[in-house]
């Protein structure tokens, strides 16, 4: 029975965490980067001129295949797949928060109500991912996986977390690696060894994989241009920890800082598998800022914008919600409540404040202290006070991690497009700048977009797409649309230009609605 009831309380976690907060997105992030490339393998004459579709990012992966496979298989849309699959993910990964808690001897409830803690997520800024992916993305897949990992081998179930852990790694190589290794120390000092042949299996796939697709050459130890580094400042500044603000590494040392306070609170409940783990991970996190720098900023090495070992700091983030909600639950379970609700303010705290060093609206911290002093007041309930989190966080806190991008305008032009245009027409948004509505019209229409902001930031992953990249977005978006730059985009390879009305020009259109007008490149 309480099987049945603790499958059921992740899955309405899972489900609540996905329809409520931190939610879930389509097409308002990197499914933009990925989603062509998949519509033009089932369908070869869409797409194919687009940089996104040359220059595609997972193709060594397993995600396009089981997201094609399983296409196939139901007769779904991409979309109905991948959502799907991210909400089995996603609760895989809090059952996995789940097994970490279990290990330090809590009971179900207890063990629930921190997992629903780490659940309402966390914006790792500076190196700008998430604890909890709003999209069905590689990342999405394999980092609720690797949750799952370290759960599995801190309950003792080796061989176990070592397939989750190849699964992530099949998802998603850079992101399961720190696991991989805190995985394989973990085993070695166990005398887990013959557990390592899975992850030597999951290697030898990933190769294979590579060889089979016609992968790439790399050279990783390259020196990085003059020019590319310019680039990667301007498009993707979050590589270079030179630019971010001192607020931000400030933050992610104290929380370093809390994070080994809260283990060393727990040092009598840690088994040695979650307390290697997590010391490993949070140390390779912390580390990664200086590293960072001297790869990247100092020595110039190609391979680390392909990496991106800055995206660890995520373990340290992840490590101060879990292990400050399990002080607390610690402390509550000892009577001395003023403690567990300064640990659970902490606790609280991440999802609402990214970075704790900034300074926080008075309103959002009575609601951490609310949410803290409900949670110990509720006791054997407390996982009612943690539900609560995931409606007062958006709307009493303000937290909005997304806005509402897809309107039935941009819907409306993108059914045109697809119906009414040849599918190897190019389309440019001139006067679209940096927002994300040609990203969305490109999956939609499955018409090729010249050039876009969202895509740029693929150019730390392809040396020559950036060039291309660059040079185009340069002729036509730097500086906003002019109208006379029409009489140039034909040459370009644009077969037609989508405007606002306020760009409204004399010739009638051949499209129009209340947000968009489309012209042909004369």
């Amino acid at each position: 029975m309480n099987r049945l009831v603790l499958g059921a309380a992740i899955a309405a976690l899972a489900i609540l965490s996905f329809v409520q907060f931190p939610g879930h997105t389509w097409l308002q992030q990197d499914t933009q980067i990925y989603l062509p490339a998949l519509e033009h393998r089932v369908d070869p004459s869409v797409l194919g001129n687009d940089l996104l579709v040359t220059n595609p990012q997972g193709a060594f992966t397993i995600y396009g295949d089981l997201a094609i496979g399983l296409r196939r298989l139901t007769g779904l849309e991409f979309r109905e797949v991948l959502q799907g699959l991210q909400l089995v993910t996603r609760a895989l990964g809090i059952w996995g928060l789940y097994l970490m808690a279990e290990s330090l001897g809590f009971a179900m409830w207890p063990s629930l109500l921190i997992a629903a803690i780490v659940t309402l997520g966390a914006t790792v800024n500076g190196p700008q991912v998430l604890s909890i992916e709003y999209e069905p993305t590689p990342r999405a897949f394999a980092l609720p996986l690797l949750f799952l990992a370290i759960g599995l081998v801190a309950r003792g179930r080796h061989w176990a977390a070592a397939c989750a852990a190849v699964a992530a790694f099949l998802f998603h190589p850079t992101t399961a690696l720190p696991v991989w290794l805190a995985l394989g120390f973990v085993l070695v000092a166990s005398r887990q060894t013959r557990v390592l042949t899975v992850i030597g299996a999951g290697a030898l796939a990933m190769a294979l994989m590579a060889h089979f697709k016609g992968g790439a050459q790399v050279d990783l130890f390259a020196r990085i241009t003059t020019f590319e580094a310019m680039l990667q400042i301007k498009r993707a500044s979050y590589l270079w920890i030179s630019t971010w603000p001192v607020r931000t590494v400030l933050h992610y040392v104290l929380c370093f800082g809390i994070l080994a306070t809260a283990m060393l609170r727990l040092r009598n409940e840690l088994k040695f598998e979650l307390r290697a783990s997590w010391l490993i991970l949070a140390g390779l996190g912390i580390l990664s800022m200086p590293a960072s720098w001297i790869l990247l900023e100092y020595l110039g090495w190609n391979f680390v914008p392909q990496f991106q070992p800055l995206r660890m700091l995520l373990f340290v983030t992840v490590g101060v919600q879990f292990f400050c909600a399990a002080v607390a639950v610690k402390a509550v379970g000892k009577r001395q409540s003023l403690e567990g609700a300064a640990w659970f303010v902490l606790a609280y705290l991440i999802p609402i404040q990214p970075i704790v060093t900034e300074r926080i609206r008075w309103a959002q911290m009575v609601l951490v202290v609310a949410l803290a002093i409900a949670t110990v007041l509720l006791r054997r309930y407390a996982l009612v006070a943690a539900v609560a989190a995931y409606f007062a966080v958006p709307m009493l806190g303000g937290v909005v991690n997304y806005p509402r991008l897809s309107t039935p305008e941009l819907t409306q032009l993108a059914g045109w497009a697809r119906s009414s245009t040849p599918k190897d027409a190019v389309f440019l948004f001139p006067d679209a700048g940096r927002g994300l509505a040609p990203g969305i019209f490109r999956v939609e229409a499955r018409r090729p977009v010249y050039v876009d902001w969202k895509s740029g930031g693929q150019l730390n992953y392809a040396r020559g797409f950036g060039e291309v990249w660059w040079w185009r977005w340069e002729r036509t978006m730097s500086s906003g649309f002019r109208p006379q730059d029409m009489s140039g985009y034909r040459q370009l390879g644009v077969t037609y230009v989508v405007l606002r009305p306020p760009n409204r020009l004399p010739d009638p259109p051949l499209f129009q609605n209340s947000d968009y007008l489309v012209y042909a490149a004369p």
